[in-house]
């Protein structure tokens, strides 16, 4: 059970979030009152929203840029966007203990119990624990719960991995199967950052044009990593069960522009699938499905 603050926020994003995600990891503005993390124990911090409608015109919106069909139910990975405010809300609070900016998604876990419906109101609420230890640094995971009344609908654990000081004996985090053959190739536009970010909230400055990528210190914007998930989910949507879980772990960020291959395979009672880059050994993505 993680103890430490609750809050209610809002439950959504826009250019304050961006400033209290960017602020505490600026040279001298990062020390001022108000900005700079709090520092010492950090015991946890659980926050919540107001209950949330699934709208339909959000959702074909979710649709189109994700490759997902348009039906009467949310695709399985679009909860996550209703809690992404809720995960930023703890990554820029004062007692959070690292900056957002720098702070990576290194994996995500989604279990859906069952679709949740267009129309249906949901409860979405996010918690997170103290640090636990990986070997590049420190992990926390922020664990998710959506419930439609009483009835847990959907829930789903995402990875963020500060970098540093690490423990080489720690865990490197969930083992997925090695790559598949590579059976698509998708083309990746370069405003595809941006078109996400449009539907979803997250417009960290890595994904969206090159001069923001490059002052963060990538050579140009990069894809989100739920864009690759959900893109994946998208391709294999027609063979998934209405209650399964689905692991991915990001591996290697895609450039935008660019090029990204696909690959699946049968695994047990669900599905090992892949991102790679084509003609190459680097691996984006690993990911597996399990039924419930």
């Amino acid at each position: 059970m993680i103890t430490g603050d609750a809050r209610v926020v809002s439950g959504r994003t826009g250019l304050g979030t961006l400033l209290r995600a960017a602020l505490p990891a600026l040279p001298v503005i990062g020390a001022l009152p108000g900005v700079r993390k709090s520092g010492g124990s950090f015991e946890g911090l659980s926050v919540t929203r107001e209950p949330v409608t699934v709208e339909r015109t959000h959702v074909e919106a979710y649709d189109a840029v994700c490759g997902f069909p348009v039906k009467d139910v949310a695709p399985l990975t679009y909860p996550h966007l209703l809690a992404f405010g809720l995960h930023m809300a703890i990554l820029t609070d004062p007692v959070f203990p690292a900056a957002a900016i720098g702070t990576v998604h290194l994996e995500n876990s989604i279990t859906q119990h069952r679709p949740v419906a267009i129309g249906e109101t949901v409860d979405v609420s996010t918690c997170v624990g103290p640090a636990k230890p990986h070997p590049r640094g420190v992990v926390f995971e922020l664990v998710t719960s959506s419930y439609v009344r009483d009835e847990l609908v959907w829930a789903s654990t995402s990875t963020y991995l500060r970098r540093g000081r690490g423990e080489e004996s720690a865990s490197w985090g969930i083992e997925l199967p090695g790559p598949s053959a590579g059976s698509a190739i998708w083309s990746l536009p370069g405003d595809l950052g941006r078109r996400y970010a449009a539907v979803s909230g997250d417009y960290n400055p890595i994904h969206l044009y090159p001069l923001t990528a490059k002052a963060l210190g990538f050579g140009r914007q990069i894809a989100h990593g739920m864009w690759t998930k959900a893109r994946c989910v998208a391709a294999l949507e027609n063979r998934l069960p209405d209650a399964v879980q689905v692991d991915v772990a990001f591996k290697r960020p895609v450039f935008l522009p660019g090029k990204v291959a696909f690959g699946s395979r049968p695994l047990g009672d669900g599905y090992a699938f892949s991102l790679t880059k084509p003609g190459s050994d680097t691996v984006h993505l690993l990911g597996r499905t399990a039924s419930l």
